[in-house]
């Protein structure tokens, strides 16, 4: 399906530079691009696929900035339900570090597949551990079935508890073999021409799990090669105390010495960050992945992203692990983000359009991309529609745009992706979900011991 036509949708929500929302109008895309937004009647398009969309909201395919697409295994695990950061990954270590290979896959392609439904088209995602000979391509392989754009991140834990750090001994690395592994997946799988539906970041995991060495030489190897660096940073107030008892600073001093800043660098939740080191992101083009479902589920506390954006910074968002948030539904973080900043600023502070600028251009810029993130001839023809006559949306025909945050999270119509449609009504389009589901579910209770 190389053409498409989107024709006659009641409404284009375009994120544009000048966020146009265009009402009863089509757009024609040609070999993964738009080609014409407008009337679009030109007799020499030969569409292969047409959409009627006259009762439906086009949006640009949702971005999700942070993910742990492993973490599915274990949604809502008994013994961490209700505990904070620390307490919640002690709990899952042991599960985690009896995963092989084939559960990487089955847990991207789910977890993928989850958010896809809901309308992401572009997905980056966290893997910091490896046991039993699991890697990167295990779920880079699950990606080019799904049929979405992909960020892998090379993760790493390297500091184990008898070093001072959190994670168990067993499920850290030689930070030579990181270094090495992480040079090997970006000359393999690293695509950078326009339109990549592959492109790799490193991302040691967090300050109690990597040394200041490891950090360093990846900012280093990663600038060398010209691919993103990603971490978790000042996710919760425990988070900052051991910055500052193991490193004598800040995070945002720790990160800056380092040289993890730039607009190549993007860091997970930041909920702690002082106004300071707001500033110092905002200066310096470092983008935020705002998880607020995750924020809120571990306690870490409400980020501030009325000031974040305010002040400058880029902000994406991100669902986070699917064992800290125990669902993978883009708009639900959308709603939720907003919803979060009415409670501490009032209800005019952060409205529902706002909360889809984040959702969709705000992440192409977290991940250092102008080629999707907005319906703009020439950009990448990655949409989400839904259909306005789904109950979700019943009720909404004052404003059905602002309907996609404020009601209930809700599946796509049609999910389309560098030109193809690879999700239609709930369903995925290149396999067969059902079986893949049995898969996954004898995948975690074998984890469980279920």
């Amino acid at each position: 399906m190389s053409n498409i036509l989107i024709k006659n949708a009641k409404i284009i929500a375009t994120m544009d530079d000048n966020q146009n929302e265009i009402v009863n109008q089509s757009i024609y895309c040609e070999n993964g691009k738009i080609i014409e937004i407008g009337e679009c009647n030109n007799e020499n398009y030969d569409s292969k696929y047409t959409i009627n969309a006259s009762e439906m909201v086009v949006i640009p395919g949702l971005i999700n900035t942070h993910h742990h697409l492993f973490q599915n295994l274990t949604r809502c695990y008994t013994n961490a339900q209700n505990e904070s950061l620390f307490g919640w990954l002690t709990s899952l270590y042991p599960i985690w570090n009896k995963i092989i290979p084939s559960d990487i896959y089955i847990s991207s392609l789910i977890g993928l597949s989850e958010m896809v439904m809901s309308g992401c088209t572009t997905s980056s995602d966290h893997l910091y551990l490896f046991p039993n000979g699991s890697k990167l391509e295990d779920q880079i392989e699950a990606a080019k079935n799904v049929g979405c754009r992909f960020h892998a991140t090379r993760g790493s834990m390297s500091i184990g508890v008898s070093k001072g750090g959190l994670p168990p001994d067993t499920l850290v690395e030689e930070e030579n073999f990181i270094l090495k592994d992480c040079q090997r997946v970006i000359e393999t799988f690293h695509d950078d021409s326009d339109l990549s539906m592959l492109k790799i970041a490193l991302a040691p995991c967090s300050p109690f799990s990597v040394s200041q060495n490891l950090m360093r030489e990846t900012a280093i190897l990663a600038r060398d090669f010209s691919v993103g660096m990603h971490t978790h940073l000042a996710e919760n107030k425990e988070d900052i105390i051991y910055t500052q008892e193991n490193f004598g600073m800040r995070p945002g001093q720790y990160i800056e010495e380092l040289g993890w800043l730039g607009n190549d660098v993007w860091h997970a939740h930041c909920v702690q960050l002082d106004q300071s080191e707001i500033s110092l992101f905002a200066n310096t083009g470092t983008g935020i992945a705002h998880c607020p479902c995750s924020n809120m589920r571990l306690a870490s506390g409400i980020a501030p992203l009325r000031n974040w954006i305010d002040s400058g910074v880029n902000v994406g968002l991100g669902v986070d692990g699917s064992s800290s948030n125990d669902s993978g539904h883009l708009l639900n973080e959308a709603r939720q983000a907003m919803l979060l900043q009415r409670v501490n600023l009032g209800a005019d502070k952060f409205s529902a359009r706002e909360a889809l600028y984040t959702a969709t251009r705000g992440g192409a810029k977290v991940l250092n991309r102008n080629d999707i993130g907005q319906i703009a001839v020439g950009k990448a023809a990655d949409f989400a529609i839904y259909d306005l006559n789904q109950i979700s949306l019943s009720g909404t025909w004052s404003d059905p745009l602002a309907g996609l945050v404020f009601c209930s999270p809700m599946h796509t119509a049609y999910t389309i992706c560098n030109g193809k449609i690879i999700s239609e009504t709930g369903n995925m389009c290149n396999f067969d979900i059902g079986i893949s589901l049995d898969e996954h579910k004898s995948a975690s209770k074998r984890l469980l011991d279920l």
